[in-house]
């Protein structure tokens, strides 16, 4: 039997929430939600325009700082020297902390991504973020930048989910002391309607969000899934209740052969692995 998956992975709790694309109050209302479920990992983004109601949400729960796993990303058009450094000093008076893990968002579509990298380092040293990675790099891109990094980078947050074949990307980063985290999880809901994912999750008698949040995360790999629905964030919570057996993770694993991506940006996707 595959062995059950850690609380964290490289320091990251294997389920958290995604914010994307919640927006003002109702930005603040499902992050608040999720703290009171137990969640204790948030995702935002730059490019999200939520970072100020993440920091309302976060300030409102009484929660100590040090319970909390906060990540925000570098938008791309903010990965040049003149807007880098600002950029992130922003992120962090909005959000009202310094995060404890800055991404990239995407690398930069028209240059090396050597120096956004460094740029990257640097706020590390200058204490604007305690841990540092990157998202949405394909598999060259993932061995450049750890290289440059010194080995510093942890993750690399990319789609990752049943319906998609991602393995090769996993086992790069494997390689070199990164994990991942996924983003569309649940393929928004797609993944949950898979025949396989339904019998596995009655015979476990849980939702079949669980199942498939639970493929993901005795992987090794550290899930995200946004729902401003308080029943599906408790459907989702119960991935940590159960544990998945080889046969029943082959049987999930076998669904992605369709290889189908929600983000699939087309400036982009000449390069995905």
């Amino acid at each position: 039997m595959t062995a059950p998956a850690m609380d964290h992975v490289n320091g990251i709790p294997v389920l958290g929430f995604g914010t994307y694309p919640l927006l003002g109050d109702e930005a603040v209302r499902a992050v608040s939600m999720a703290l009171e479920l137990g969640v204790r990992h948030i995702d935002t983004a730059q490019m999200y325009g939520n970072e100020k109601e993440v920091g309302r949400a976060i300030a409102a729960s009484g929660l100590a700082r040090d319970a909390l796993f906060i990540v925000t990303k570098v938008d791309p058009s903010n990965l040049g020297a003149a807007r880098f450094a600002g950029s992130v000093a922003r992120s962090v008076e909005d959000l009202g902390t310094v995060p404890d893990l800055l991404l990239i968002h995407w690398p930069p579509a028209d240059s090396p991504i050597d120096s956004p990298v460094e740029r990257l380092i640097e706020e590390q040293r200058k204490g604007m973020a305690r841990l540092i990675g990157v998202s949405n790099f394909n598999t060259a891109m993932m061995r450049r930048a750890q290289a440059i990094a010194k080995g510093a980078l942890i993750c690399n947050q990319v789609e990752f989910h049943p319906l998609l074949d991602q393995s090769k990307v996993h086992a790069v980063a494997r390689e070199l002391g990164m994990v991942l985290t996924a983003y569309s999880p649940l393929v928004r809901g797609k993944a949950m309607e898979a025949p396989a994912v339904r019998e596995i999750a009655s015979r476990h008698g849980c939702p079949a969000s669980a199942v498939v949040l639970r493929w993901i995360i005795q992987q090794g790999v550290a899930a995200i899934p946004m729902t401003s629905k308080p029943a599906n964030a408790k459907a989702n919570l119960a991935a940590l209740d159960i544990t998945l057996d080889d046969a029943e993770m082959a049987a999930i694993s076998a669904l992605t052969a369709n290889a189908e991506r929600v983000i699939n940006p087309s400036a982009m996707a000449g390069r995905w692995d």
